[in-house]
Parts: structure tokens; sequence; C-alpha cells
């Protein structure tokens, strides 16, 4: 796996790989911006199916729910086995808070399934504008709460527990850790944090990189809409959990931290590890060189994917 250098600019080359998968996007029929949000939605879930095919992972896993932040049940799907007293993986999926589902990351949660030989429960939370911040973090918390409390058969101690996360479900893992601690909870054994969007910072040097259009599949003007959706009556100024970036982050548990060389948010996480950097907190920075930002949804054609997906799966069995 390439690494990058957190310097790459628009005129460095992607991964070949990479390179392939982005001009057949860029050939498949454009969605309909117009469309409504739930028909959007679909066709995210869609494509992810048609991207992946028959190529899946192979790996049990069922379908039920668990209770979400306001009581209601939300939809989520175990892979893997628990067994006596293994720990266990709570996979928050990417989207901008806005997309996404359980269905749009099977394959991603399949495979660190598979690559760390844990369960992983991935969660559909609830989604914005619908339902801005903080009610897909009470999701998370409520889902890491039955987790603790038995809900798989047996309590799971948050020692024995990893939160992991893509891109919005990044935000959401980071921002978890942090409640749990300001509340006293005990720390979850790391987080799996993959190319977060940790703050409403629009002007970064790698928003300006690769933000300008949808060239690397994420734009600085979609960011800001999907920000949008999430904050809603929120300030993008917050100093709160909303943006976990600008939070003090003492006391957390061991971070994996991955970047994409070439995606608008990389800077997110650079920051990120920066400030834990200064402050001495456990964590292993890693930027995977050549790739766009949501790269992980494309394992199947994606040797760096792969790779990440290993190396997360590593990190978590050596704290959990």
């Amino acid at each position: 796996m390439a690494q990058g250098t957190g310097t790459e600019t628009a005129a460095d080359p992607l991964d070949a790989e990479m390179a392939a998968v982005v001009a057949a996007l860029a050939a498949a029929p454009a969605p309909d911006p117009d469309a409504p949000l739930a028909v959007r939605r679909r066709a995210v879930d869609d494509a992810a199916r048609d991207w992946v095919g028959a190529d899946t992972v192979a790996c049990p896993t069922r379908d039920l729910t668990v209770p979400g932040g306001d009581g209601e049940p939300c939809r989520a799907r175990l892979h893997g086995t628990l067994d006596d007293d293994g720990p266990v993986i709570l996979h928050l999926h990417g989207g901008g808070w806005t997309f996404g589902s359980i269905d749009s990351h099977d394959d991603l949660t399949r495979r660190l399934a598979v690559a760390s030989g844990r369960p992983v429960l991935s969660l559909d939370y609830r989604l914005a504008p619908e339902h801005p911040f903080p009610a897909p973090l009470d999701d998370a918390l409520a889902a890491l709460d039955f987790l603790e409390r038995g809900g798989l058969g047996r309590p799971i101690a948050a020692r024995r527990l990893v939160v992991a996360g893509d891109s919005a479900g990044a935000h959401l893992a980071l921002a978890a850790l942090l409640a749990r601690r300001d509340a006293g909870r005990p720390a979850l054994a790391a987080g799996l944090l993959f190319y977060g969007c940790l703050a409403p910072d629009f002007e970064t040097a790698s928003q300006r990189a690769f933000g300008a259009d949808e060239t690397f599949l994420l734009s600085t003007e979609r960011m800001r809409w999907y920000w949008a959706n999430l904050l809603g009556a929120i300030p993008a100024e917050t100093t709160g959990l909303a943006a976990p970036l600008r939070a003090d982050l003492a006391g957390l548990p061991p971070l994996f931290l991955d970047a994409a060389s070439h995606d608008p948010l990389r800077d997110d996480t650079l920051r990120l590890a920066a400030r834990l950097a200064a402050i001495g907190a456990p964590h292993r920075l890693q930027i995977t060189g050549g790739v766009v930002h949501g790269y992980l949804r494309f394992a199947r054609a994606l040797a760096p994917a792969r790779a990440t997906i290993e190396a997360a799966a590593a990190f978590a069995a050596t704290t959990a």
C-alpha cells in the first residue's frame, strides 16, 4: 500500500486501480439532484450493491434492530459470530450524515469482520436533515449501551468494544468517545477512524486542493450542504461535540486514523493527529497514497483499501 505524505496536490497521480474506479464512476449515469431525498438514498444503496455484485466476502450475517437514542428501533446488521469473551466492533457508516446505510457499507463491514476475526455490528443511525445533531450521535451511544447491556446475548465490557466509522461515521465515532468520556463512562478499547469529516472548516489546504469539484468524488460545496444538514440550528462555529475536532481530546482510547491523500477532508485527520500528538495521546496515523475520499467502499477493486482494512483490524487486535 502506497503511503501518502499529506502534501499531495491535484497534480499528483492517483493509484492506477483508484483511477480506474474514478473513471468508471464518472462514466455512470449521474443521479438526479432534484429527485426526492428518499429516492436518492435508495440510489446510493443500489449503486453500492451493483458495484460489489456477487464479489463480497462470505461472512455469517443476520439483521436485527437495536434501540435508538429516542427509544425507537434502529436497523442493524451483525457480521460474524459472537463468542464467549471476544471484542465486538460497532461500525458507523459514512454518507454525509444524509446518505448511507448498512446496505451501502455491507461489503466494508463484512471485510472488517473477516479481517479482524471479530463480530462487527453495523448501525443504521437516523439521518439528517430530518434528524440533525445530536440524533445520529444519540443512536450511536444507544447502540454502545445495547452492546454493553448484553443485547447480543451477553454483556460486553467497554474494554472489549471498538467503535469504527468512515467519513461521517468517523465523526460520530469520535464524538461518541468524547461523549462517553464527558459522561464518566468507561473508556472503549479503541476507535478506528477512516477519512473523517471532523469540523465544518472549508478553507484547509486539502479543501483547496481537491474540493473545487467532484473530480475526487467529493467537493467542498457538497460538504457545506452535508454540514448544514447535520448542524441544523447549531452554528458552524460550535466547539461542541458536533465538531469533535475542536473538542478537548484528552482521555481518549487509542485511535487508528486513516487519511486519503486526494481527499478534501484529508486535513481534518492530519489536524486531529497533530492535536493528539501534542498531548501525547495514543494513536496511529496512516496516510494512504493515491486514493480519494470513500475509497474503502471499493475494496473489491482496490488493493490499498483491502490493506487499510487489514491494518485497522490489526490495530484493533492490539487494543481489545
